[in-house]
């Protein structure tokens, strides 16, 4: 996304507002006062260590968690979910971490499973349901087909197949909480290529992963929690991936990690013998600076 496309993006409406949330389990606060903005037909994705908060916040708009604090609002309206079946109803769809699959069932079964199409109430159409499923796959631009068992697929290959799930509810946002976490990198890629079909068919994506290359390939912003606080949200077209490191670190410059990391290098060649000065460490590229 360029520049102007990034300055457009924000100047949008936004689909859902969340503004001054916190969640809190007992006397633990896992989010502080978060404040973001998901807008239409983009990808937002979500970064920060173990424990920043990233699955409750997800968890929070999918309507799996009532937050403690502050509101959502959803087109504009004030948003008050109490499970995710009122989010799903409002078009607001989840796949969490390592969601089950029912191995002995056809792709069609899977994608359908819960959701099913009866026909006088009590027989199964599984006609409509394989010509459905059929139509879901092709336009996430899958070779799979409804007829496969799940069984034999790859862990890439049933991602898909609950992304299809997810596109039966007609949605406007699907939050994605690390799929591509325990994937090969074909799969991965397969995964990150439906994500992208995702945003093409008009459909906001929340995606929530550990894997810095593959929130530069696909996002068109990145939101940064640490401790449950917002540490920066950037268009990918106007930060880096020191910048962002630096914030999911807590650094306070990303030049602070390099030089770091540097130093920690010398110290280890120099206890191998080795020789090496300051001035032949590269000066790190200075971040950019949000306006």
């Amino acid at each position: 996304m360029t520049h102007t496309e990034a300055r457009t993006l924000t100047h949008r409406e936004p689909l859902m507002r969340v503004r001054e949330v916190s969640k809190s389990f007992g006397k633990r606060e896992v989010l502080s006062h978060v404040n973001v903005d998901i807008f239409p037909h983009e990808i937002l994705a979500i970064v920060g260590d173990n424990g920043a908060g990233k699955s409750t916040l997800a968890k929070i708009i999918s309507g799996f968690y009532v937050p403690s604090a502050g509101t959502l609002h959803w087109h504009g309206n004030n948003l008050t979910l109490s499970s995710i079946g009122e989010a799903q109803n409002l078009g607001i769809m989840s796949l969490f971490q390592d969601p089950a699959t029912c191995e002995n069932l056809d792709v069609t079964s899977n994608i359908f499973l819960g959701q099913e199409i009866v026909k006088n109430r009590i027989v199964l159409d599984k006609a409509s349901m394989r010509q459905t499923a059929g139509q879901v796959l092709a336009s996430l631009m899958s070779p799979l087909s409804p007829d496969q068992r799940v069984e034999g697929l790859s862990n890439g290959q049933r991602q898909t197949v609950l992304l299809a799930r997810a596109m039966l509810g007609d949605p406007e946002l699907i939050v994605l909480d690390e799929p591509t976490a325990s994937l090969s990198v074909t799969q991965t890629a397969e995964v990150l290529d439906r994500t992208l079909k995702l945003r093409s068919l008009g459909i906001s994506v929340i995606f929530i992963s550990h894997n810095l290359p593959d929130i530069f390939a696909i996002s068109d912003r990145i939101m940064v929690l640490r401790h449950g606080k917002v540490s920066g949200i950037h268009a990918v077209s106007e930060t880096s991936y020191e910048e962002i490191i630096a914030e999911i670190a807590g650094a306070a410059t990303a030049g602070k990690i390099v030089r770091e990391s540097a130093l920690r290098s010398m110290q280890l060649e120099s206890g191998r013998g080795g020789r090496r000065t300051l001035s032949r460490i590269r000066r790190p590229r200075t971040p950019k600076v949000q306006e």
